[in-house]
């Protein structure tokens, strides 16, 4: 596994934990981030000893967005925001494309980069005292990371909108009721919760949830046919697993299947 400088990635029981690492500079996105977001999506998605990639971070920020001290106003900002964009959008892109499913941890304050990431897992658990803001208006810019795909996906379109436009803070059980968060815990119980949760997933069978995550995903794109043909793709190469063939003995069974995650 590469050295990391900004992040931090760590392994257990088929858990690998991605957490953002540069608490001094409230976990800001540049290069080098989006490089090492790159590196890890990319290392852990091909890992077959990987069965759930969880994505959270130390401190009080997921992430406050870009870096704008790189940036002085000027119209030659777009070439360096083009240049970010592409690589944070390359670590989007494999994580998405990975079919590991991945968890996400909020445990304080998500905003721009941040809250795009935030809302890209599976699934993202938030503390009490987690905060989402989309922030981009603030500066002038559009939304990246993802989040003009992700966030109609899970609000809908006219809540997706009020979002953009108004541009307020949202609280965790604002954030739950609207579909971005699954579920809200105390602070003091978060990282306990966080561990159950994604030792839940990694104890499952990993390419059938993840690929049926994706097919989820993926149905926003499709008419019914070209849905239900995907859906027999994907139900017929899942039956070549190990996992399949252990499911379906233990239906037949006394015990628990003991997926191994291929």
């Amino acid at each position: 596994m590469a050295d990391f400088d900004r992040l931090s990635v760590t392994r257990e029981d088929g858990v690998a934990t991605v957490a953002f690492d540069d608490v001094e500079n409230r976990n800001a996105l540049d290069l080098t981030v989006a490089d090492e977001l790159v590196t890890a999506a990319t290392t852990l998605g091909e890992d077959p000893a990987v069965r759930c990639i969880v994505l959270t971070h130390s401190g009080d920020f997921f992430g406050t967005g870009a870096d704008l001290t790189a940036f002085d106003g000027e119209e030659s900002d777009a070439i360096l925001l083009r240049r970010l964009a592409g690589r944070l959008h390359e670590a989007v892109q494999q994580f998405h494309d990975c079919e590991t499913p991945v968890v996400g941890g909020l445990d304080g304050v998500a905003a721009g980069a941040g809250f795009s990431l935030a809302i890209m897992p599976d699934l993202l658990l938030v503390s009490d005292e987690a905060r989402l803001e989309y922030a981009y208006p603030r500066i002038g810019l559009t939304g990246d990371g993802g989040s003009t795909f992700f966030l109609p996906r899970l609000v809908g379109l006219r809540a997706a909108k009020e979002i953009v436009l108004l541009d307020e803070p949202i609280g965790p059980e604002r954030a739950r009721d609207l579909g971005l968060a699954t579920e809200v815990v105390p602070a003091a119980d978060f990282e306990v919760r966080l561990a159950e949760l994604a030792s839940q997933v990694a104890d499952g069978p990993t390419e059938a949830l993840g690929r049926t995550t994706a097919l989820l995903t993926e149905s926003f794109d499709r008419n019914l046919a070209g849905q239900l043909a995907a859906e027999t793709d994907a139900i017929a190469t899942a039956a070549h697993t190990e996992d399949y063939r252990r499911g379906l003995a233990a239906f037949f069974g006394e015990d628990e299947p003991d997926f191994v995650g291929h």
